[in-house]
């Protein structure tokens, strides 16, 4: 009866561990479930993040390169705006020099310089 009973409690003892474990390998696929759901949070959060570092970095590369190539126009308008002020002096110093050889031209013999008096002489007179 001993041996049956020792038995009994040993087949009661394997059906209790029996439960235990089915109670602890649920409780562990829980945990299991849990930690992925966790981990899937975690790696949706990352991506977020890493979307919009990424979309951030995007807008302020754009931005900079707004940046330059407006400096860059204002630059090119500057240099383009000194350039044809340099243009007008040239052309200006030109034209006073052909205006000099002219007049010298004219003026290079005494009979020409008085045609050129009585003409001048004749406007004013006529003034």
């Amino acid at each position: 009866m001993k041996e049956k009973k020792s038995i009994s409690d040993a087949l009661e003892l394997a059906e209790k561990t029996r439960e235990e474990m089915k109670s602890l390998k649920a409780e562990n696929d829980q945990i299991l479930k849990q930690a992925k759901a966790e981990r899937d949070e975690i790696l949706k959060d990352a991506k977020s993040t890493a979307t919009a570092m990424i979309d951030d970095a995007k807008n302020k590369s754009k931005e900079e390169a707004q940046k330059i190539v407006d400096a860059a126009k204002d630059s090119i308008r500057s240099e383009k705006a000194a350039a044809m002020a340099e243009l007008k002096t040239h052309v200006a110093a030109l034209s006073l020099e052909i205006a000099e050889k002219v007049v010298r031209t004219e003026l290079s013999s005494d009979e020409k310089q008085k045609a050129l008096a009585n003409n001048l002489a004749s406007d004013i007179n006529m003034n």
